[in-house]
């Protein structure tokens, strides 16, 4: 792991699915989104999900319909099939990680939040080894799903993978309502941190909803374990996140 990229990563504010404003036209995760942080000289955060065969794409919903006009989940359609569909209102497709990362060539941290269905699918890790196998800019790796970043602890040196960062992405409950598709040993699990021996996580992203809490307070202290807070949505939420996070994922106004 290599501690300069956390340095870089935690030196300026992290824009949750780059900067975008869909009122202007910017869509989240998209290419627009991606120079107009880098403009503004913020981090990036994106998330990834595995295309029906196989790629690796930017794209947040397992369903596609709240940002394109077709239906159903990203995993049942082809890499080809989705860099044709516009982002609705705008003149651009969903991008291939391998075209987000020429986007941005290395001029700002970015972070990949790999989306899961948590059922042991683990074909992103490949696909995203794959993407980042030429890139030189600073990237870090985060989950929800521990055995995501478990299976990178152990296989990241052979996918060329040993240098990046790898987060765990957590908050304080894993309700039946909201998260529907964990177990309850899943659930039980992430809610205590019970994966750690597994993942060793180099860094936390927690819910700012719920801070302060004891896991990422110990991590952080105990640990030395950098914590970063997601989605922090205004300057007084800003305020009071960064009395226990040391850098923050931000939408929706100009941090200070």
């Amino acid at each position: 792991m290599n501690a300069d990229d956390l340095t870089a990563l935690l030196s300026r504010p992290i824009a949750h699915r780059g900067l975008h404003n869909a009122a202007s036209g910017v869509i989240e995760n998209s290419r627009s989104a991606a120079r107009a942080a880098i403009a503004a000289n913020y981090a990036i955060e994106c998330d990834i999900q595995t295309t029906q065969d196989g790629a690796a794409v930017v794209f947040h919903d397992e369903d596609l319909s709240r940002l394109t006009d077709l239906t159903g989940s990203v995993r049942d359609r082809s890499l080809a099939t989705l860099q044709r569909q516009r982002l609705r209102g705008t003149m651009e497709t969903i991008p291939s990680l391998t075209d987000f990362l020429t986007t941005i060539d290395g001029r700002v941290p970015l972070v990949i939040e790999l989306k899961s269905a948590f059922d042991g699918d683990l074909r992103i890790l490949q696909a995203v080894a794959a993407a980042l196998e030429a890139y030189r800019g600073i990237v870090v790796i985060e989950s929800f799903d521990p055995s995501l970043i478990g299976r990178l602890r152990i296989d990241a040196t052979e996918w060329g993978m040993a240098h990046i960062p790898l987060g765990i992405v957590a908050q304080a409950n894993y309700d039946e309502e909201d998260w529907p598709q964990l177990s309850s040993d899943q659930r039980r699990e992430m809610t205590h941190f019970l994966h750690y021996p597994q993942t060793l996580p180099d860094f936390i992203s927690w819910n700012v909803a719920d801070l302060p809490h004891a896991i990422p307070f110990l991590a952080r202290r105990e640990l030395r374990l950098p914590v970063t807070t997601w989605t922090v949505r205004s300057l007084d939420q800003e305020r009071q996140a960064r009395q226990w996070a040391d850098q923050i994922v931000f939408e929706g106004f100009a941090p200070s």
